[in-house]
């Protein structure tokens, strides 16, 4: 459970409380004065990481890693469509393909 830090407003003490996350405010009372007029305070908090490895850092890496696959790979065609490679017409330049000039 979280420690928070709190401040009375009826006796203006400060004291911290270890709630759950879902505690309100307002059901805060007090342990000096058992008033329940109190104002949760900003607090700054600390963490330790022992080793070597970052808790997430292994899965954070592999998802980059995927997304960039997937970007690449959006920019390819599709594999199930075949190139357009149809027929041309190729004829010899000895072929006449007109009948001008032609007599017969």
């Amino acid at each position: 459970m979280p420690l928070y830090e709190y401040r009375c407003g009826q006796c203006e003490k400060q004291f911290e409380a270890s709630q759950s996350v879902y505690a309100r405010v307002e059901d805060t009372e007090c342990p000096f004065c058992r008033a329940r007029e109190a104002t949760r305070l900003m607090s700054s908090f600390s963490s330790n990481v022992v080793g070597d490895r970052k808790p997430g850092f292994a899965e954070l890496k592999a998802k980059a890693m995927n997304d960039e696959r997937i970007r690449r790979f959006a920019k390819l065609p599709p594999l199930n469509i075949r190139p357009n490679m149809s027929r041309l017409d190729v004829t010899s330049e000895s072929e006449p393909t007109s009948t001008e000039g032609s007599t017969s």
